[in-house]
């Protein structure tokens, strides 16, 4: 089993959340978890002016998109985020970072079911 984290623009959330749709066996049944974040890379931030003056913000807007597959899953759903989350033209400075982690245990708590169901 593995967690998914996905760092993508707020703009491309429903065409990710579509990707993994069209992927994840269960229709729109995948267990999925949005949050927004904000935080700084490579891409710069935007400018804004303050009393006339030119200030760059450090930090970027994005969403963290969370989801926990089993091993089957891991690149069907990674290739669906990479076309769901890429910008035009395959790509650009600031389209996000995906992460997969190990995940040890899944728990559902209505069931008490644990592991690869549980998910």
């Amino acid at each position: 089993m593995k967690l998914i984290v996905a760092i993508v623009r707020p703009e491309r959330l429903d065409a990710v959340q579509r990707e993994l749709q069209a992927v994840l066996n269960e229709g729109d049944q995948y267990r999925l978890t949005v949050r927004a974040v904000e935080g700084h890379g490579r891409q710069q931030g935007e400018v804004e002016y303050v009393r006339g003056q030119p200030v760059r913000s450090r930090m970027v807007s994005r969403v963290e998109v969370t989801i926990g597959v089993n091993d089957d899953y891991v690149e069907p759903a990674v290739a669906a985020i990479l076309r769901g989350a890429r910008g035009a033209e395959g790509g650009e400075v600031g389209d996000g970072k995906i992460f997969v982690l190990p995940l040890d245990d899944c728990v559902r708590i209505r069931t008490g079911e644990r592991g690869r169901s549980a998910i």
